[in-house]
Formats: C-alpha cells, structure tokens, sequence
C-alpha cells in the first residue's frame, strides 16, 4: 500500500493524534515554500507537509451497529473539497460516520483533508459498492433514511432525526438519483427566502447535521 502526503498545519496537527501512522513532516523553514509546494502539488500547505498512511476506510455495516447514530451517507458527491466541508460538518456535531459509494464519487484525497481541516481523521468513513443497496440494510437495522430534495415539502426541524438516522444528500447539481430517493423513508428541503436558486451540498449538510444535533441536544 502506497502512502499518501497530507498538507496544512490542522490535517497535519490531526493525522499525528488520529488512526493513521504519520511516515515523516516536513516543515519551513527547514524546507523552503518551493520545496513543499513541490511535494504536495499545493500552495495551501501553510508550511507542513507530512507523508501518512493510506486512508483507513471503515467498515459500513459497522457504522449501523452503532446505538441511536447519524449517518451521512453521499450520492456521487465529486469534488473533493465539497467532501472535505461535509466531514468537517459531521465530525463537529458528533456524526458516527460518513458513507460514500466507491464509484463516481470522490474519495479521501489530501484536499479533501485539507477541506476538512483534519476531521477526515477522526470521522469514520466507510466506501459501498452500491448505495441504495445499503441504505436498504440501514433500514433493516431500525435507521430512519431523510433525503434532501430541494422540491421536497418538509423542513428538516419537522420530522424526527432523534433516533438511528442517515441524512442522504445528494451530488453537485443533480441531487439525490430517483433510486436512492426511493429508499428514503421520506425527502427534506430547507426552506429559502434569497434568491439564489439552492444552496452548494456542503453548507445543506451542515444545516441537517446541525438540526439533528439541535434535536438530540
């Protein structure tokens, strides 16, 4: 298994306290702002590079085992800082994980990392082969499926998200796929009174997430 080289000083400060062994840092002004920019292929290194392990996927039929937990679970979310701003989102209010599928979508990459200011570290992470395959074993597991639809006509603070929930969020532009939608046990939209027609997928994950630990609290 190949490693893999992180930057910025919070990814780098959270993969030295999380799951993942940390290879060998790199820091300025020891190497020069060329010399790390050249190792990451970033100028947002903010002066640290660290070469870590892969990325240690979870389990996903473990994060369903978890007692009263939030999912979030992904469909086709393809840019890595939009999955990185997802995490840092979940991870903050106590999410049990994050599910996406293992094909078109984005993975773990060091921008998704960086994005999430280091709370890839810490938030487990499980990849599926099929989603809606899995969010059908969710349901079998006592979990409630909410997706975000923006035509949907309930507001998130309008249903239950006390209990074993996945908040199901759609791909940049196309939403949630019929499929998937169908799993659901029913579709959410946040209300809007702007006049900018939806809101990007990272700042609508952290609306629900942050509901739901609104509820829980």
């Amino acid at each position: 298994m190949s490693s893999q080289l992180i930057y910025g000083k919070q990814p780098v400060a959270e993969a030295e306290r999380g799951r993942r062994r940390v290879h060998r840092v790199w820091r300025a002004p020891e190497a020069s702002a060329d010399e790390l920019q050249s190792l990451c292929g970033s100028p947002d290194h903010q002066g640290v590079v660290a070469e870590v392990d892969p990325y240690p996927y979870a389990d996903p039929n473990q994060l369903l085992r978890v007692p009263n937990a939030l999912i979030v679970a992904l469909d086709q979310v393809q840019d890595p800082r939009n999955l990185g701003a997802i995490c840092r989102s979940a991870e903050a209010a106590g999410a049990a994980g994050l599910v996406i599928p293992d094909r078109r979508s984005a993975e773990v990459t060091p921008a998704t990392c960086k994005a999430s200011a280091g709370a890839v570290e810490h938030l487990r992470i499980a990849r599926v082969r099929n989603l809606t395959d899995w969010l059908t074993e969710a349901k079998g597991a006592g979990f409630w499926l909410w997706g975000a639809d923006a035509g949907a006509a309930q507001a998130p603070w309008s249903v239950d998200l006390t209990g074993p929930t996945v908040l199901v969020l759609g791909g940049e532009g196309k939403g949630i796929r019929p499929r998937v939608a169908s799993a659901c046990d029913g579709l959410v939209s946040l209300p809007q009174r702007g006049k900018v027609e939806s809101l990007n997928v990272s700042a609508a994950a952290a609306a629900l997430v942050f509901e739901a630990l609104r509820q829980r609290e």
